[in-house]
């Protein structure tokens, strides 16, 4: 039996539903470049019937080198994600490290994020789950499908039961990460899951400093993943991804954007 669908705003992600779109670029650089981003994803999710969630992140608080750019902070990067809200009208996602953070998250957010690292966290995952936002929680790249019951457990034992799993594959030991796209069935028991496609094609720590990647995959890997039954795509998503400050090695460009979806909704309607 596949969990239930999850409603975000105007629109529901899970079984039954068009294929959702959680996309956009890794870190908040400015509220002016957050703003170009969603209103060009917007355009295109509008064209396809595609629901759309922006998405970034205020802190990138694992990042590889302590010296690497981690975005403005809880403060500033809510209120950019604010007027994300406000002025483009989609639902917005950021990530969530410390219990602390998320009060003045759930006030803004209209998806709480947990990292792949921190999702055994107890702390953290009820303390998303009590903000009543939709949570979603990334597989840490050490965890079984079928172990992420516990996490989804907690954010209900919190009283939330709106609750995504995002697969982002898994630690292989040869410096890149696999996916096992039977976890996707396995999880959608759980709950409606997203496929998170760019991060699956991080090599982590393949620069040195910083992560490395195969971008040119991450399409093979969405379309094999919607054809699994992915319920979404999460995608990391730029429009200059060498200048990018976080995940330049594995955030795609904006003009792959359209292309992609349409050929992904098209599985999805055969799925």
């Amino acid at each position: 039996m596949l969990a239930e669908p999850v409603d975000i705003g105007a629109f529901s992600i899970g079984p039954g539903r068009p294929l959702g779109l959680v996309a956009g670029p890794c870190v908040i650089e400015s509220t002016e470049h957050c703003l170009r981003i969603a209103e060009y994803s917007a355009e295109v999710c509008r064209r396809l019937g595609v629901g759309y969630v922006f998405k970034a992140s205020f802190d990138k608080a694992n990042r590889t080198s302590h010296e690497s750019f981690r975005g403005p902070g809880l403060e500033r990067g809510l209120e950019a994600l604010a007027t994300v809200r406000e002025r483009v009208g989609v639902p917005v996602l950021s990530d969530i490290h410390e219990p602390g953070q998320a009060p003045a998250a759930g006030e803004v957010l209209d998806v709480v994020q947990i990292p792949a690292f921190l999702c055994r966290q107890t702390e953290l995952l009820y303390a998303a789950g009590r903000t009543g936002r939709v949570v979603n929680i990334k597989k840490g790249q050490f965890l079984g499908p079928e172990q992420m019951a516990h996490a989804v457990d907690k954010v209900r034992a919190a009283g939330n039961g709106r609750v995504l799993l995002t697969e982002r594959g898994t630690f292989f030991g040869y410096g890149s990460l696999v996916n096992d796209m039977s976890a996707i069935e396995r999880m959608r028991a759980l709950a409606p899951v997203v496929f998170d496609a760019t991060h699956s094609c991080q090599q982590p720590g393949g620069r040195g400093a910083e992560s490395g990647g195969r971008p040119e995959f991450a399409p093979l890997l969405a379309r094999a993943a919607v054809a699994a039954g992915a319920d979404a795509l999460f995608l990391e998503i730029h429009d200059d991804p060498p200048r990018a400050l976080s995940d330049a090695a594995t955030v795609l460009p904006l003009e792959a954007l359209e292309p992609l979806l349409s050929v992904c909704v098209r599985i999805r309607g055969l799925v």
